[in-house]
């Protein structure tokens, strides 16, 4: 048993005379901000996306912007990344015709909202714009969706993966192991208060989410139908008015809005690939203000005549604004038996 006021020694832990972090026992945190821009910049700058396939030419050029926060936590041999970051990414596009005449150079962006440790499995939203939306701008804006979006997730697959191994912060623990001069390490009573405040925030970020509820759905339908069918008929309004005997006004275009079913749910569309995907922003009108979901619905077509729709429905809130808490599943019975059902029964697409 220790003296009064000083401390069992088998329950501290000291600091070397070398600040030695001995087995990472200390909290060291890390800013991986500049790295994962540097980083990022190193992956996605400079690459050519097209080279005259089709007559089309795509470049990506810099990151233009790269905003939020970027950390990895080690304690104790244990990598502990955190990042919410966004980044703006320029590119340049070119069209000619046939004889080698450019019919169109414009300067376009490519946006990701959110990249985030919270959805390290997942791949993140990615945009693209084009200065030109007209025909040939428009064209010049598909290919890049259809070829360069997936170089970006690819890159970013490598950043996140980069981060989970530690990112910059392990190389620069095993320097402090070996370097003597190395600064000393915090006191025990301040490391103790650091690994406090880390899992109060911890706690934070869990009630957080708790008190958020927001879940997600997955459906999935098979059509006897071409992919092409059930893309013009989930983006025409009157096939809409048609197969669910309600109002409906529907955009075509990426960015445009639209509303269904009487106005009960409005949104925007996010990215349109003709035959592939529809990726929009959905809301409610009985949801609790500012609460916007994303629907994700994809269209593959395994073998002519057959359509595999699958539609994943995240950020749903538990509640409505009344407090009701059957909003999940009043969705899903929606997609099954208001949408999808409905389509199969009034175009004759059953299998």
């Amino acid at each position: 048993m220790a003296k009064y006021g000083e401390g069992d020694k088998r329950w501290i832990v000291e600091d070397r005379p070398d600040g030695a972090n001995v087995h990472n026992w200390h909290w060291a945190e890390t800013d991986c901000l500049e790295w994962s821009r540097n980083l990022l910049t190193k992956l996605l700058s400079d690459h050519t996306i097209l080279d005259g396939e089709g007559n089309l030419y795509l470049k990506t050029k810099k990151i233009e912007k790269l905003e939020g926060e970027a950390y990895v936590n080690v304690r104790k041999g244990k990598i502990i990344p955190g990042y919410e970051i966004s980044l703006s990414l320029s590119f340049l596009g070119e069209a000619k015709d046939s004889d080698g005449k450019s019919l169109l150079v414009v300067d376009g962006t490519v946006e990701v909202p959110y990249i985030s440790d919270e959805n390290a499995d997942e791949d993140p939203e990615v945009r693209v714009l084009v200065k030109d939306e007209g025909p040939i701008g428009r064209r010049l804006k598909e290919a890049f969706l259809s070829k360069g979006k997936q170089f970006v997730l690819e890159q970013i697959r490598v950043y996140v993966s980069a981060m989970a191994k530690g990112g910059p912060a392990k190389d620069e623990l095993e320097v402090k192991k070996v370097n003597p001069a190395a600064k000393k390490v915090s006191a025990p009573a301040d490391v103790a208060a650091v690994e406090v405040k880390k899992e109060e925030k911890k706690e934070e970020k869990k009630k957080e989410k708790k008190r958020e509820g927001f879940k997600t759905i997955t459906v999935t339908e098979k059509f006897s139908c071409r992919a092409k069918d059930m893309y013009e008929i989930l983006m025409d309004e009157n096939r809409w008015k048609g197969f669910t005997q309600s109002n409906a006004r529907i955009s075509k275009e990426v960015g445009g809005e639209f509303s269904i079913f009487d106005g009960s749910v409005t949104g925007r569309n996010v990215e349109l690939q003709e035959g592939k995907l529809i990726l929009q922003k959905w809301r409610f009108g009985n949801w609790p203000d500012g609460i916007h979901s994303t629907v994700r619905l994809t269209l593959d077509e395994p073998e002519p005549g057959l359509t595999v729709v699958k539609v994943v429905h995240t950020d749903i809130p538990e509640e409505d604004r009344y407090g009701n808490s059957t909003v999940v599943e009043n969705t899903e019975r929606g997609w099954r038996d208001l949408i999808l059902n409905k389509i199969r029964a009034v175009f004759g697409f059953g299998i």
